[in-house]
């Protein structure tokens, strides 16, 4: 079971992180459509310490927003997640992750359309990638139509623009993070 914070409260207390990340942390990367939802859905989930929007997945240094949507530098928004295993599993992020989007539509999510907005896992190591791939197969199992998600090394992840970190949060949009089905 997943617990979330309590999302009446106002924003979490913990900011996007600078650097590596705290201490004994895991770290998990995942694309799945518009960041700002994607970062408010994991900033909910007890035991993420930080997070933060960005890009990853392309071959253009230091990407910017507007390159990105342009189609100009091959990457996805994405969410670095900072979580302390001892409070939550890479497995059960991966549970979030499934709820919070359609892995079936290719470059696709709700209104917003393009390859910023694909379906991915990017893994930081083998047993990532193993977990990754399992819950993958499990997922199809429950589904009538094809998982197109990518399950992909995980390369450098660029912050995004400051306006983009915590946006729905920063707007009052709180409770209303992703689609979790």
């Amino acid at each position: 079971m997943i617990k979330l914070r309590n999302r009446n409260v106002g924003p979490a207390l913990a900011p996007p992180f600078e650097g590596h990340g705290p201490d004994g942390a895991g770290r998990a990367t995942f694309a799945a459509g518009c960041f700002w939802g994607v970062e408010a859905a994991f900033r909910q989930v007890h035991g993420v310490l930080q997070t933060a929007a960005g890009y990853t997945g392309g071959h253009v240094p230091d990407p910017t927003y507007g390159r990105v949507c342009r189609h100009r530098t091959g990457h996805a928004e994405a969410v670095e997640v900072w979580f302390d295993p001892a409070q939550v599993s890479y497995a059960e992020l991966l549970e979030v992750f499934w709820r919070i989007h359609n892995p079936t539509t290719r470059n696709r999510q709700g209104l917003d359309f393009g390859s910023q907005y694909r379906s991915a896992i990017f893994y930081h190591d083998a047993g990532q990638q193993e977990t990754a791939i399992a819950s993958r197969d499990a997922q199809q199992q429950s589904r009538k139509r094809q998982i197109v998600t990518q399950i992909t090394p995980a390369s450098a992840f660029y912050r995004a623009e400051e306006y983009h970190q915590r946006y729905l949060e920063k707007h009052g949009h709180f409770g209303r993070a992703a689609t979790i089905r």
